[in-house]
């Protein structure tokens, strides 16, 4: 089978709060009073191993905080590892924060033709696409308007409109399913079924388990930046509940 995405040994530290907070004078006289301690940092991924192959539809559950919105803006080169390596073979599409890429400034159009320009498509298709994204995401009227216009709920529709009309080879999806009013949902599941039934490759993070138990060829449960298990869905899955059961147990009697 063909690899579409592979990560071997990835890790990631992120800085925390309290490093960001630091400025320069504050660290030269923190030195100079013999106070000054290295700011911490947080392991956010632990040796990723991970080989997904084309055509493969791969859910990714965990807790909040367990890394995986993180993991997906590794794959997608929003953020670079600290170490590992990362191949990825295609074109990906990522709907992880609707609408963050747009250009404020510009026009709804012009961010329709740069976002697909972006991901690798030619720029007279993007222009051949316009009307049936806009049309898609209810914003003909807006073809003109700078995107800055748009509320947040636009920006996603326009968003989850482009990243779907292009069918990228790779399409990675945090918790976006539920984008928009009921209508619009409806329009999403209907596109996501077809995208399910063709060979684009999936990565989908999401809190509904009974999506990804009936969707995803199998999936991967996250914990605190590890892989805890990786495989069979329903298996995952249960892996899953019984962890939290076991935590919610923990908890209760840490209160007792």
């Amino acid at each position: 089978m063909v690899e579409a995405i592979r990560l071997d040994q990835v890790s990631l530290w992120r800085r925390t709060q309290e490093e960001f907070s630091y400025d320069l004078k504050k660290t030269i006289l923190s030195m100079l009073e013999g106070k000054y301690r290295q700011p911490s940092r947080k392991l956010i991924l632990d040796r990723i191993n991970l080989t997904v192959h084309a055509g493969e539809k791969i859910g990714i559950i965990g807790a909040n905080g367990s890394g995986k919105s993180t993991l997906l803006k590794v794959i997608t080169g929003i953020l670079e590892p600290t170490s590992g390596q990362i191949r990825v073979k295609g074109e990906i599409a990522p709907l992880i924060e609707l609408g963050a890429g747009f250009d404020g400034e510009l026009s709804v159009t012009d961010n329709i033709i740069l976002y697909g320009v972006m991901l690798g498509f030619p720029r007279q298709e993007m222009k051949e696409r316009v009307a049936s994204i806009l049309e898609f995401a209810d914003l003909t009227e807006y073809s003109l308007a700078p995107v800055k216009a748009l509320s947040s709920g636009m920006a996603a529709r326009l968003g989850f409109s482009i990243a779907t009309d292009v069918e990228p080879d790779i399409l990675i999806l945090d918790e976006v399913l539920s984008v928009g009013d009921e209508s619009f949902k409806h329009k999403c599941q209907k596109r996501m079924d077809r995208l399910w039934g063709h060979h684009t490759t999936i990565l989908v993070v999401s809190h509904g388990l009974d999506f990804i138990q009936q969707s995803c060829d199998r999936a991967i449960w996250l914990d605190q930046g590890k892989v805890r298990f990786i495989g069979d869905t329903d298996e995952a899955i249960h892996h899953y509940l019984v962890s939290v059961q076991e935590n919610s147990k923990l908890e209760l009697h840490n209160h007792l």
